[in-house]
């Protein structure tokens, strides 16, 4: 409340003691005339109290205008203290306004000297690029005199010289260009190579479609055979299974084309020479107990390589499918070891190009299931796994890389190109498959031919195991340049037309020499 107001409220109380006070005194004096003398007293109290009043108001009045004047005092100098900081402030953003403007009066002088040296230099090159252009004429003109050629003609024999430059120069930009990516590449795909098969290892076996049986001596083949053969006879029948009894000393052999009907004949022959009792209907009761055997020791297998690959959710067909190829062998290598390292391999290769881990690890389990009935369905192998896994109701993605991996249908996924290269890298890998003798020749035949289909060829050795493939040119046919295409054009031709394990190096060799004879 403001202190004039608490004045005029003062005041107001004064007067109402005051009337309070004489209303009072008359009421006495009317009634009571013995109180006449107390009404001077009453008075003079009342004057002495409106006097100690005014003299309270004063006070109070006088202290109000030194606590207005202190507030007005230290507003005032807080005032003048933002005012001095605004001018301090404005004064360096002045500085700073004439340190930018010197800053674009030099950017802009620096400008203007830049602009004219331009110029100058411009003009200096015009007058050049004239002075070339003359010179050209003037060497045109004198070339045509000496020559003796005309322009159009003087024209392609220049034209003809830049164009065995150009081509110079582009073979040996593109060699450079060639050696780079490849040294780039091989770096980048041995890392993820090495990556991918660090913690993955090949078992050997042996490519073969005889088992061996040993006896414990050379009296028990007869027992094998029976009387008028009716053992070895009910055997066969049986087992579908060949069984060779011929001079080798204390063993027999098993011939059949069915891995797994081979290692029921194997088992039931070994525990019918243990037990000793051959006959027809033993023969039968045993064959029916390796039979049985053989189922679990397939399904064992089938749910082991589930377990080892970390997949679940296969169909029991499929999971059976996969046990038989452990009886399984392509070129020397277990079929069922082969598809759970490309299952493994598939899975890193995903990771490292981030396609899908899952995807790519089960079409690398299942990519070969076909193999597992190849010797009963006719077609490829490939075809024949996508069409029991789409069966099974096999994810969509995994069939497709499943029946992509030998390009019997075109590949559209990353996951069904993993699935082809985790198989090269398995199969091709140092000791991982022994090719037969016959395909080898057949190989080494068929460099040696594309070889030799070249112009400009004299000879061609296949060496190092087929793995390289060395070309003797005629040198008065092939120059540098184009040995560098030949040897571009077999690498293609080679890719295109066969197929091999791993690489194949192509080695062109030109080789030019000067003899004379001294006298």
């Amino acid at each position: 409340m403001p202190i004039s107001n608490s004045f005029a409220v003062l005041e107001l109380v004064l007067v109402a003691l005051v009337a309070f006070a004489l209303e009072h005194f008359f009421i006495i004096r009317k009634y009571e005339p013995k109180a006449q003398r107390d009404a001077d007293a009453i008075v003079a109290e009342a004057q002495r109290i409106r006097e100690n009043t005014q003299k309270e108001v004063d006070s109070v009045q006088r202290q109000a205008t030194v606590a207005a004047k202190e507030v007005a005092f230290q507003f005032r100098e807080e005032a003048e203290a933002e005012i001095r900081e605004k001018r301090s402030e404005v004064q360096k953003s002045e500085r700073k306004l004439a340190q930018k403007e010197e800053s674009l009066e030099h950017r802009a002088e620096t400008l203007v000297l830049r602009e004219q040296l331009f110029q100058e230099r411009e003009a200096e090159l015009s007058r050049e690029r004239q002075s070339i252009e003359l010179l050209a004429q003037g060497q045109k003109q004198e070339l045509e005199r000496i020559c003796g050629l005309t322009p159009e003609e003087a024209r392609a024999y220049y034209l003809k010289i830049i164009e065995d430059e150009s081509r110079h120069e582009a073979a040996r930009l593109m060699r450079s260009i060639e050696e780079e990516a490849r040294r780039d590449g091989e770096r980048k795909a041995r890392q993820i190579v090495t990556d991918a098969i660090q913690r993955c290892s090949v078992d050997q076996t042996s490519e073969t479609t005889v088992s061996v049986v040993t006896l414990p001596s050379d009296e028990m083949k007869g027992r094998i055979i029976g009387r008028e053969g009716r053992n070895i006879r009910a055997f066969e029948t049986l087992t579908g299974v060949d069984l060779i009894i011929d001079d080798t000393p204390e063993a027999v052999v098993l011939s059949g084309f069915d891995p797994v009907r081979r290692e029921v004949a194997r088992i039931a022959l070994t525990n019918l020479i243990v037990d000793g009792r051959i006959h027809p209907g033993r023969i039968e009761e045993v064959i029916k107990k390796a039979q049985a055997e053989v189922d679990s020791r397939i399904q064992e297998a089938g749910e082991r390589a589930v377990l080892e690959t970390g997949l679940t959710g296969l169909a029991p067909e499929v999971v059976h499918l996969l046990g038989k190829m452990k009886y399984r062998t392509s070129y020397g290598q277990s079929v069922l070891k082969h598809s759970i390292e490309v299952s493994h391999i598939c899975g890193m290769l995903a990771a490292e190009v981030g396609a899908d881990i899952r995807v790519a690890q089960r079409a690398g389990l299942l990519h070969d299931i076909g193999k597992a009935v190849d010797f009963e369905v006719e077609g490829p192998h490939a075809v024949i796994g996508a069409d029991i896994l789409r069966r099974n109701k096999e994810h969509t993605a995994v069939i497709h890389a499943v029946e992509a991996h030998h390009h019997d249908v075109e590949p559209s996924t990353i996951e069904a190109l993993l699935v082809i290269c985790g198989d090269q890298i398995s199969a091709s890998r140092p000791g991982a498959r022994r090719e037969a003798l016959e395909t080898y020749v057949k190989r080494l035949k068929k460099l040696e031919e594309i070889g030799d289909g070249f112009q400009g060829v004299e000879k061609t050795f296949a060496v190092q195991a087929g793995r390289e493939i060395r070309i003797i040119v005629k040198p008065e046919l092939i120059d540098d340049l184009a040995a560098i295409r030949l040897a571009r054009e077999m690498a293609k031709r080679i890719e295109e037309e066969m197929e091999y394990p791993g690489q194949i190096k192509v080695t062109v060799i030109r080789e030019s020499r000067a003899v004379d004879f001294a006298k």
